[in-house]
């Protein structure tokens, strides 16, 4: 594990493994550089790509400040490019692919960005996320979080929640709970079932691969070519038989592919 310092002074952990270009990989809601899919992303890329994988604020190793604010994270992930010789492919998945496109939009040096499915809403075709829930998630414990998060922001049936708290992964993911409203926040507008304003990423220049999975729900994969269109340039994927925990094996061909 290494540390950087972000601009306000937070700590920022990360791992680094592999040879060759620089790929800063940005995770989601709920995991971090041990948890989650990212580990494993790292280890398939590690073979073409000098890879790094960092525990966003308030996850893992990684500090945290006592407000919120989203230029913060954004910030964070320029101390990770800078670390990792001042520019560098990015990766992001879900909420992570939110920031990335963020980051680009701000102008850090991102030479390409891979954006797997950001949970954006931009129609009707899924119920309505509450427009409240930044602030229901601060009111919440972590499991009652996690809980309120799977069901009404991602969309999961109750059931699926129900069973998902007899897995041994709950346990990591009430750990970082306190982070949702961080997801929450850094979705914005986005989420609550309007057409993408394309503006926000009006000043991307970079390529840019949006991604989604064959198997992924409606509402998303809708909402991935929407953003397909509204990013300068952007192309669009979509991988067969996968839904939004896509396996390793079966995105990094697509980020190898695209950043070659």
């Amino acid at each position: 594990m290494s540390k950087v310092v972000s601009k306000d002074g937070t700590t920022i952990a990360y791992d680094r493994r592999g040879d060759g270009p620089a790929l800063v990989l940005v995770d989601g809601a709920l995991c971090s550089r041990a948890q989650g899919p990212l580990p494993d992303l790292a280890e398939q890329l590690a073979s073409e790509f000098t890879v790094y994988n960092y525990d966003r604020r308030g996850r893992g190793d990684s500090g945290d400040q006592a407000e919120y604010d989203v230029e913060r994270e954004i910030e964070d992930l320029a101390a990770v490019i800078e670390a990792a010789g001042g520019s560098a492919y990015v990766y992001g998945t879900s909420s992570g692919a939110a920031l990335t496109l963020r980051a680009a939009a701000a102008g850090l040096p991102i030479t390409r960005v891979v954006a797997f499915e950001p949970p954006y809403v931009v129609d009707d075709s899924r119920k309505p996320i509450p427009r409240t829930w930044v602030s229901d998630l601060n009111a919440l414990d972590p499991g009652d979080a996690v809980k309120y998060f799977m069901t009404k922001g991602i969309g999961l049936p109750g059931f699926v929640v129900a069973l998902m708290k007899l897995m041994p992964g709950w346990k990591g993911m009430k750990a970082v709970a306190h982070t949702l409203p961080y997801d929450a926040t850094l979705l914005g507008e986005n989420c609550f079932g309007q057409p993408l304003d394309a503006s926000q990423w009006a000043s991307i220049d970079q390529p840019v691969l949006v991604v989604n999975g064959g198997k992924s729900p409606r509402w998303m994969k809708t909402s991935v070519r929407a953003l397909g269109s509204a990013v300068p340039g952007a192309k669009h994927e979509e991988v067969p038989g996968q839904n939004h925990m896509i396996k390793a094996s079966a995105i990094a061909p697509v980020i190898s592919g695209f950043l070659h």
